[in-house]
């Protein structure tokens, strides 16, 4: 049974990204609730120990966070800490994500050799790293012309790759370069307008079984209400379209005030065809945003792309 000095044991992947995430909330927990002890409980998990082939290929996203999931059921560790979109868009009826932090700068990030500064001053039939089919499917719709390569592994594996002369450019998150400090490698921060981020890019949550009541309190403190409110927007979203690795979906949520400004899109993964909308509302009806929008969507075609990608 626990009692108030149990400490509180985070299950986390063993990327350097996913370890400083889990020691970001650790230290923020600490700070809390001074005397609370906090463990970090480091796992393997299949999403990182299969490196030569797509996710898409091997079971999507989800691969990153069973092996957590499991830990908690096993009672071995008390909280997992998630990049939010390596999150499915459901989540098994036992969990809960208990508390997300302030999100980050969700926009996705060229870094590129020889001086480059946009993607527009790629030479023709450069060649960009990218192992995300979003990421895949817009590049395309933007420069036809370039050679996209498959990019797996963290991010100093990926940076490795670029400065070995393998590749001409790498996209990758933001927010995961800002924390590990990479920042100064980000050649440009790519327009919104141009490459829409992935599904809660940029934000952290914390997953933890829905009956510890304990451990709910103890993470309240840690919630950030407007961030909650673009993430459901935009999981909502995903959701209805049943979003996965397969899928090059796309969405962002934009708070001014108590309005929520909700972009998404669909993509065919060669860029040939992209299908994007916008809706606006009140930021406390975020999911019913986010699904209105996702049916906008559906009946503008992106039903039997979908059905098609799943199928294929």
């Amino acid at each position: 049974m626990k009692t108030a000095h149990t400490p509180l044991r985070i299950a986390t992947r063993k990327s350097k990204l996913a370890l400083w995430q889990a020691e970001h909330v650790a230290a923020l927990l600490r700070a809390a609730h001074p005397g609370i002890e906090v463990e970090l409980v480091p796992l393997s998990t299949q999403g990182d120990r299969i490196q030569d082939r797509p996710l898409a290929a091997i079971g999507g996203k989800g691969l990153f966070i069973k092996e957590l999931e499991v830990a908690m059921l096993e009672q071995r560790a008390d909280i997992a800490v998630h990049s939010m979109k390596d999150v499915p868009a459901e989540i098994p009826d036992e969990f809960v994500i208990a508390a997300v932090l302030e999100r980050a700068d969700a926009r996705d990030a060229l870094i590129a050799g020889n001086g480059i500064k946009r993607l527009e001053d790629l030479p023709p039939g450069a060649r960009v790293g990218t192992s995300s089919l979003r990421r895949q499917a817009l590049l395309r719709a933007a420069r036809p012309d370039l050679v996209i390569e498959m990019l797996r592994g963290n991010v100093d594996t990926r940076l490795r790759r670029l400065d070995a002369g393998d590749l001409d450019a790498i996209l990758l998150a933001c927010a995961g370069l800002m924390r590990l400090g990479f920042e100064s490698r980000i050649s440009a921060r790519l327009d919104p307008k141009l490459c829409l981020p992935a599904v809660t890019q940029g934000i952290i949550g914390i997953e933890c079984r829905g009956a510890d009541a304990r451990t709910r309190t103890l993470l309240q403190v840690l919630e950030h209400p407007r961030t909650r409110q673009a993430l459901e927007a935009e999981r909502a979203f995903a959701a209805r379209l049943e979003g996965s690795c397969q899928s090059p979906i796309a969405a962002h949520a934009e708070l001014h005030g108590q309005r929520l400004t909700l972009e998404g899109l669909v993509a065919e993964p060669d860029g040939s065809r992209v299908l994007r909308d916008r809706v606006e509302g009140s930021a406390e009806h975020g999911v019913s945003l986010g699904t209105q929008l996702a049916e906008k969507l559906l009946a503008a075609g992106a039903g039997a792309l979908l059905e098609r990608l799943r199928a294929g």
